[in-house]
């Protein structure tokens, strides 16, 4: 919903703060009060374009600030991803307004007019006279009617069997367009495989091989080191062994003197015995060492081989056999191309049975759907005034000789259809509001009142499967009065249930329904005329729905003729 408008040195306003509830809230004010400024401030928050014409006279910059919250979705997180604009619990656009710039910002980002209209188009739906009516968009009445209807469920199905044909049509494809170069394709493709065979590299040999390498590359030096180590540690006359054996006798003889010393007595003893172990070790080592230049180059050419395919299929022994992986299945679609092409139609004919099924599910329910709706507008039409008015859903189908979807007529006749993803139906809203007259499509029908009203109606039925949380509704009273008038407010109180609408008013049947009521203000300070907007105490909202009225000085009868209508709020 939105919590806060601010809006500072806009038009005539100099600064104000206005909070809103969820439910209905009401402007009510006199003509030239300013509430349309209030309107064109919303519409900057829409990405409507900005001039520095707004700007109050004096000030150098105009300011329009929104603070939403619970106004989450996926459309609205995708958008504010692909901006790189951190998803927050409460999202602020703003706009600010010089002679010289617009900018706008998104939780403190900078930010497009584009994307503030995407972002905006997610929670706002402002009906004035012309802008921002989601209704009149054709490409949202079939989400919309799937909404009303629950086909949440049919309408996934179908797009599962959907992607299915897709993604079969495009291995057809690909398998098509490399039919003129299968033979260059198997014939590289068998290369690279021998050439991996060839080597059968194992993924953990190539630390161990050069290993090896190294012990063969440098046999004599590590045989005769190692002797030469073995000689002086154990072998030869005066070696540590036995300079260790001296020592260790002088100091058994002190320890004998001084008990201190038999610690150290035992140390030296056991250096003498790690001494002869390694001596040993050592001597095992340079026998086992030889010179094999032959087994030399041998690793050596393994080695090079490895290298080579590394270079070509990866950069590392891993990347070299997932490669080999990869390649075998594709060397086997391309050895047997007529098997793998039957095999791929067979799928998509099984693929496409399974999508006209359910394109026809989901049709033949979205026709029930349609019709329920297009029944239950007509009667809140007639509610709010339009007796004469009828409202249809249409649905269509478009015949393609290339559809992915065939359907039986009576005759058994097949008859292929495009395919949409999400659905087979093109589907659009029409009216008529006038006795005698024919069904048009919404998108034609007269503006002002009159389309709010019915705007109103598709709302009050859709309520539920519509996808935005704030609803603006400018003068929605047109035209109307009395119990129609009264008709207008209790719609609109119900659809408050689901969303939060700000509407501005002059009818006191509407004004009285109100959850929270403001009147726009337009008083002079400091010699200047100024709009303010305040929200009304439960006493002066009745005052002010008995001024509606009455239209001239208010009496205790009309005081009482606006408690009562006031009173209609609390009905269930």
């Amino acid at each position: 919903m939105l919590r806060t408008l601010y809006i500072r040195d806009y038009a005539i306003i100099d600064e104000l703060e206005v909070d809103f509830e969820n439910g209905l809230n009401i402007l009510t004010g006199e003509t030239g009060a300013g509430k349309s400024i209030l309107i064109g401030a919303l519409k900057l928050m829409l990405g409507e374009r900005a001039s520095g014409q707004m700007i109050r006279s004096g000030a150098k910059k105009a300011i329009v600030e929104g603070v939403f919250d619970n106004i989450s979705s996926p459309e609205l997180d995708q958008f504010l991803e692909e901006a790189e604009i951190e998803s927050q619990p409460v999202l602020i656009l703003r706009r600010e307004i010089t002679e010289a710039y617009s900018r706008g910002y998104i939780n403190d980002s900078p930010a497009t007019l584009t994307l503030m209209r995407k972002v905006a188009a997610q929670m706002i739906d402002l009906h004035g006279q012309h802008e921002h009516q989601s209704l009149l968009k054709i490409d949202t009445h079939l989400a919309l009617l799937d909404g009303f209807g629950g086909l949440a469920g049919l309408r996934s199905e179908y797009e599962d069997a959907y992607k299915s044909v897709s993604d079969l049509i495009k291995q057809r494809e690909k398998l098509l367009s490399n039919q003129d170069s299968l033979e260059v394709l198997r014939e590289r493709l068998a290369y690279e495989i021998e050439e991996i065979d060839a080597v059968s590299p194992q993924e953990d040999e190539e630390e161990e091989i050069r290993n090896e390498m190294h012990r063969l590359a440098h046999a004599e030096r590590l045989s005769g080191s190692a002797a030469s180590l073995y000689s002086m540690l154990y072998a030869d006359d005066d070696s540590a062994t036995d300079r260790l054996s001296i020592a260790y006798s002088e100091l058994r003889d002190l320890a004998r003197i001084d008990h201190t010393l038999e610690a150290a007595c035992e140390e030296i003893n056991q250096a003498n015995i790690s001494v002869s172990e390694i001596a040993a070790m050592l001597q095992s080592y340079s026998e086992s060492i030889e010179s094999n230049p032959a087994r030399l180059e041998e690793v050596r050419d393994r080695l090079g081989a490895l290298d080579t395919l590394k270079r070509k299929y990866g950069g590392t022994i891993k990347a070299v056999l997932a490669y080999r992986e990869q390649i075998a299945d594709e060397y086997a679609t391309v050895v047997d191309y007529d098997a793998a092409r039957k095999k791929i139609e067979q799928s998509l004919a099984d693929a496409q049975r399974t999508l006209s099924d359910a394109a026809l599910l989901l049709s033949t329910r979205r026709r029930e759907v349609a019709a329920q709706v297009g029944a239950t507008v007509t009667g809140e039409l007639e509610c709010l005034g339009m007796v004469s008015g009828r409202f249809n859903v249409r649905i269509d189908r478009r015949q393609d000789a290339t559809g992915w979807i065939t359907l039986k007529t009576a005759n058994q006749q097949k008859v292929r259809y495009k395919a949409y993803r999400h659905g087979m139906d093109d589907v659009e809203f029409l009216i008529t509001t006038n006795v005698g007259e024919a069904l048009r499509p919404l998108v034609r029908v007269a503006s002002g009142g009159e389309i709010s009203r019915i705007m109103l109606a598709i709302k009050r039925v859709l309520a539920e499967a519509e996808q935005f949380s704030i609803l603006v509704f400018d003068e929605i009273d047109i035209g109307i009065s009395g119990s129609i008038a009264r008709m207008v407010g209790k719609s609109m109180a119900d659809l408050a249930r689901h969303h939060q609408i700000i509407a501005i008013t002059h009818l006191p049947q509407i004004a009285a329904l109100a959850k929270a009521h403001y009147v726009v203000e337009k008083p002079v300070v400091k010699g200047r005329a100024t709009t303010q907007i305040r929200r009304l105490g439960p006493e002066e909202s009745l005052e002010h729905v008995a001024m509606l009225i009455t239209g001239a000085e208010v009496t205790d009868a009309m005081r009482q003729s606006a408690k009562e209508l006031m009173e209609i709020r609390n009905e269930s």
